[in-house]
């Protein structure tokens, strides 16, 4: 039983960090989108970004169920309490995807600049919202002895949540910003360079005032850390990530920045759930009465059930995600599409 608990805290970590990684690119790219004023340039970043940005929230999707599925007084209670803010984010997602799928449909400039300015806010208020529900899960949040969560909307909006929120958005950006370097002709991965380097320098600067921070005002946070000093590998990992971004940003090489940028979210991810384990909520009032792994999971029959499921149809998802990758955008460039777009729009 404790080992399929634990393989389920690993699986919907992984399935988190999924979503983070392929959803940065579009997420990024919609946060930068007025960073590039030319509207040729615009309309490419949405013309490469709508054949994935729905295939990306498969991961979204699937970590969701499988959280309801292996860990349902997680989800029962916690989102329970946090249905204001699941409210936003959900009306954020549909509102980016709305914009993204009725721009190419419209043909008043009003209209389009309407949409655009609907793509961009959704993309940064996703990025936002999830660092900030980050930041409330790993510094604990108040629950009564049910799992419940007792705070109010408000109450979210702390110091440290808005911290890790707007560390979300540089990391965000920074991966939108290597995703347009890797697809984009010379003019456009030079601009995307600049900004990729700035947001390197903001996360880096926010990565080590929320770690001060923790280590004064959370100092569970680092518990793990000193029971187990292997966990040490994973920020170890993350250091090295950093150091090395600006080395192979100034290199220009293609494809490694988002690569490496990739990486650094996974090791957070790491980080995270080394800080974490086996708390899935952890209760700010009482560490002892925080929602675990172990007294929140499904049955031992349903979690084996899961695990069957998962080794089915993880490896489907996965070749669907790579060939619809593989179909759009390999050998195609941001230039390409840049025709191809100012094409549809003179049709």
């Amino acid at each position: 039983m404790v080992a399929l608990q634990i393989t389920w805290f690993i699986l919907i970590g992984i399935l988190m960090a999924g979503y983070t990684v392929l959803a940065g690119f579009d997420l990024g790219a919609g946060y930068l989108f007025y960073r590039f004023r030319s509207a040729e340039e615009r309309e490419a970043i949405s013309y490469n970004l709508r054949p994935i940005w729905g295939v990306n929230q498969v991961w979204l999707l699937t970590g969701g169920g499988a959280l309801f599925a292996a860990f349902p007084k997680v989800y029962a209670g916690v989102f329970s309490g946090f249905y204001l803010a699941l409210m936003l984010l959900l009306l954020v997602l549909v509102l980016r995807a709305v914009a993204i799928e009725i721009k190419p449909e419209v043909n008043s400039a009003r209209w389009i600049r309407f949409w655009d300015e609907a793509y961009f806010i959704g993309s940064a208020l996703v990025c936002l919202l999830l660092g900030v529900a980050m930041g409330n899960l790993l510094a604990g949040i108040p629950l009564d002895v049910k799992g419940n969560y007792t705070g109010g909307f408000w109450d979210l909006l702390n110091l440290f949540a808005i911290g890790t929120g707007l560390f979300s958005v540089s990391l965000f950006a920074l991966q939108g910003a290597g995703f347009l370097m890797a697809v984009g002709p010379d003019q456009l991965r030079e601009k995307a360079s600049q900004i990729a380097f700035r947001y390197w320098l903001v996360s880096l600067v926010l990565f080590l005032l929320l770690s001060v921070y923790c280590f004064i005002n959370e100092p569970q946070v680092f518990a793990n850390y000193y029971h187990y000093p292997l966990l040490y590998v994973i920020p170890a990992l993350l250091v090295a990530c950093y150091g090395i971004y600006p080395v192979v940003l100034k290199k220009m090489a293609a494809y490694i920045p988002m690569l490496v940028s990739s990486l650094l979210i996974l090791s957070l991810w790491g980080v995270i759930g080394g800080a974490m384990f086996p708390a899935l909520v952890p209760n700010a009032a009482d560490p002892a009465a925080s929602l675990t792994l172990y007294n929140s999971s499904s049955s031992l029959l349903t979690l084996k059930v899961m695990l069957i499921l998962a080794i089915i149809g993880v490896p489907i998802v996965l070749f669907y995600i790579g060939v619809i990758y593989r179909q759009f955008f390999a050998g195609r460039s941001l230039s390409q599409s840049i025709d191809s777009s100012a094409g549809e729009l003179s049709q």
